[in-house]
């Protein structure tokens, strides 16, 4: 397993280099910023998807050691949403920060956008064992349920940076719904199942 990390690990970085690569070459296209810009905006919710994906592949392969690799895919999400961030608030905007809060409020695909990665910073804060003893099973599973949103954040920027809504962004639009849709499916499914379970506590003797 320790070779398929590193696989994946060198994987993962290979889009951020590459597209670094072509930029200093000069062969980033006409707008290099929009270059990076894309490149990082698609990879962030590429690895937001993949990260979702691991539990529903587990739960319907039985593959269990798929689990080891979706921290790695989560930091690498919020990695590359960092870039992207950072990409336009210091070379589109040069840190012009009245501008930058005016596109915020006024633009509702940076808007959401920039909400979309504002939560997925408390979930690579909390990403290490350390903060998984800190809050419990129980509370870190709950916190970690804002990549939920964050998917759905990034779905939404995606559709609305685009004038006209193509198959692409139809596509990563499905993916989400499918991946959400299991754990909608797999939650019903428990509470039904909980619900017809006998309850095995005693009854109360009758007072009247």
């Amino acid at each position: 397993m320790r070779i398929a990390k590193v696989l994946l690990f060198v994987l993962a970085l290979s889009p951020a280099v590459s597209t670094g690569v072509l930029v200093l070459m000069g062969k980033g296209g006409a707008n290099p910023i929009d270059t990076i810009t894309d490149a990082t905006g698609i990879w962030t919710l590429r690895f937001v998807l993949a990260t979702l994906a691991v539990t529903p592949i587990r739960r319907l392969t039985g593959w269990n050691p798929i689990v080891r690799v979706r921290r790695m895919l989560g930091l690498f999400a919020f990695f590359y949403g960092l870039l992207h961030f950072l990409t336009w608030l210091v070379l589109d905007q040069f840190f012009a920060w009245d501008f930058i809060l005016a596109d915020i409020a006024k633009r509702p695909y940076i808007t959401v956008g920039f909400t979309g990665f504002v939560l997925m910073i408390p979930l690579a804060i909390t990403s290490t064992a350390g903060w998984i003893r800190r809050l419990g099973g129980r509370w870190w599973n709950r916190l970690h349920r804002l990549v939920y949103a964050t998917a759905v954040a990034g779905v939404i920027h995606f559709l609305w940076l685009v004038k006209v809504v193509e198959a692409e962004q139809i596509v990563y639009a499905g993916i989400v719904a499918v991946l959400l849709g299991f754990r909608v499916w797999w939650a019903i499914t428990k509470r039904t199942a909980a619900a017809s379970v006998p309850s095995t506590r005693p009854a109360r003797p009758s007072t009247t």
